[in-house]
């Protein structure tokens, strides 16, 4: 998701929603196409959802591939989540939120995010927490080039460790040291400070940094989501891979933009769908979709099959709805 659609503290911006985004849940056994609605994420609640057919259940049953969405950053998120997982008629398993990246302080951490997402994971063996968590500090005030390359040879010395060491002792305090980690994603564009064009190898060189670090704090044992935005965007995002030793799960960001473009094209567009699916299979690691969803688009019901076939044909780690 690009800058202008994430606010610093995590959650979209409210400049970039002048009119209803479609929130667009996906039922794990979906067999027809999905009736959108618009989520107001300013309310502590659902609106009223329209009446429609729920999806049938099919003979062959479908695996269960982890399933959740972005409903809020905090405890407003959490509270959202059984009425989202009522609607869709399914279990939700997945919580996944974003730490904010408007200082130091909230990379560390914030209590009021970490906490009721923890609290909400341990309280059923099948849940699973993602965060993401920027690499920089004023994660979406664009900086030159330059400067952001003098930035990541800093992070790659281990300048910033003790932000990542402090983050990582928070969440295993909290019962969350099993969190999947969404490390400086979609570092391949130009959204996020944290971006990797400016300077590739120290860019790798500081993400090998944070995960030594927060894998050596006692009880906990992340995972490492490397989650690039599908395509080339700013650069090639292999060239920003880090390693194998310190990446768990291969991720992408896969909205449906451009508006018009056909879901063959994800797939088979440099850098996309089936390089993704290609590079992770040769590493022996699973797929991730942190992000997908309609974007600023209306409803698109052969992007919607097309992603559901995708993730059940795929060896897929988790899978959450972002609109």
């Amino acid at each position: 998701m690009r800058a202008t659609d994430i606010h610093s503290s995590g959650r979209p911006s409210r400049r970039s929603r002048k009119r209803p985004i479609p929130f667009c849940p996906l039922s794990v056994a979906l067999t027809t196409t999905v009736t959108l609605i618009a989520l107001n994420a300013s309310t502590a609640v659902f609106p009223a959802l329209p009446t429609f057919p729920r999806a049938q259940s099919s003979e062959t049953k479908e695996k269960y591939v982890p399933l959740g969405a972005f409903l809020g950053s905090g405890e407003e998120g959490v509270a959202r989540v059984p009425h989202f997982a009522d609607w869709l008629g399914s279990a939700v398993t997945v919580g996944r939120t974003y730490l904010p990246g408007d200082g130091w302080a909230a990379i560390e951490g914030p209590a009021g995010i970490i906490g009721p997402w923890a609290r909400w994971a341990n309280a059923d063996p099948r849940r699973m927490l993602v965060l993401n968590v920027p690499m920089m500090a004023a994660n979406e005030e664009w900086m030159p080039s330059p400067v952001m390359s003098m930035l990541l040879r800093h992070g790659a010395k281990g300048r910033f460790d003790r932000h990542y060491r402090t983050l990582a002792k928070r969440l295993a305090a909290a019962g969350a040291g099993d969190a999947v980690i969404v490390l400086g994603w979609e570092m391949n564009g130009t959204s996020y400070t944290g971006r990797c064009a400016p300077d590739p190898d120290a860019w790798k060189a500081y993400w090998r940094s944070i995960v030594k670090t927060m894998r050596a704090v006692p009880d906990t044992n992340f995972r490492f989501d490397f989650t690039p935005s599908r395509g080339r965007d700013a650069i090639p995002w292999p060239k920003c891979y880090p390693g194998d030793d310190v990446v768990d799960i291969i991720g992408s960001d896969s909205y449906d933009q451009p508006h018009g473009t056909t879901f063959d094209h994800y797939v088979n567009e440099p850098y996309g769908l089936r390089d993704q699916a290609e590079f992770a299979r040769a590493r022996g690691k699973p797929l991730s979709f942190a992000e997908w969803g309609l974007f600023r688009n209306s409803d698109n019901p052969e992007y919607i099959r097309g992603m559901h076939s995708w993730i059940m044909a795929h060896d897929v780690a988790y899978q959450t709805i972002t609109d």
